[in-house]
């Protein structure tokens, strides 16, 4: 028996929403950016932590073709910011390996908006790199 066994406590259960008016801004940039990708930070309503309400530009963020690279030390202490958004160009909302990375590192939630950046062209995750239902709201 380790004393170092890795816990595996199951998460607790959200049922993760978005601000109508948060996924159009995002919808916008994505299409604003294209070709290059966008990326930005997720803030949630602080007073149920499940819906998200308004996305975060964090300075120095680096947009090109196939990244979105945020600059996370320049990150504000700020409970209320629980993930990333960011665009594909392409067709595809699922994760890259890149993405994956970011994932384990920052953030519990995910959103990635595809072209054409449309409310039916983006997916979320969580942190664990699993499909999640968002709705919208």
């Amino acid at each position: 028996m380790s004393f170092f066994k890795k816990q595996t406590k199951p998460l607790p259960q959200k049922h993760w929403k978005i601000k109508r008016k948060c996924l159009q801004l995002i919808l916008e940039a994505a299409k604003a950016s294209y070709p290059k990708e966008f990326g930005g930070l997720l803030r949630v309503d602080t007073s149920d932590k499940e819906t998200i309400i308004e996305i975060v530009l964090l300075p120095g963020t680096i947009s090109g073709d196939e990244h979105a690279i945020f600059q996370l030390h320049m990150l504000p202490i700020d409970f209320s910011i629980v993930g990333t958004v960011h665009s594909h160009p392409s067709s595809s909302a699922r994760p890259s390996d890149a993405d994956r990375q970011l994932f384990e590192k920052f953030g519990v939630i995910h959103l990635i908006v595809a072209e054409p950046f449309t409310e039916s062209s983006w997916k979320a995750y969580l942190f664990t790199g699993e499909e999640i239902p968002v709705a919208i709201v």
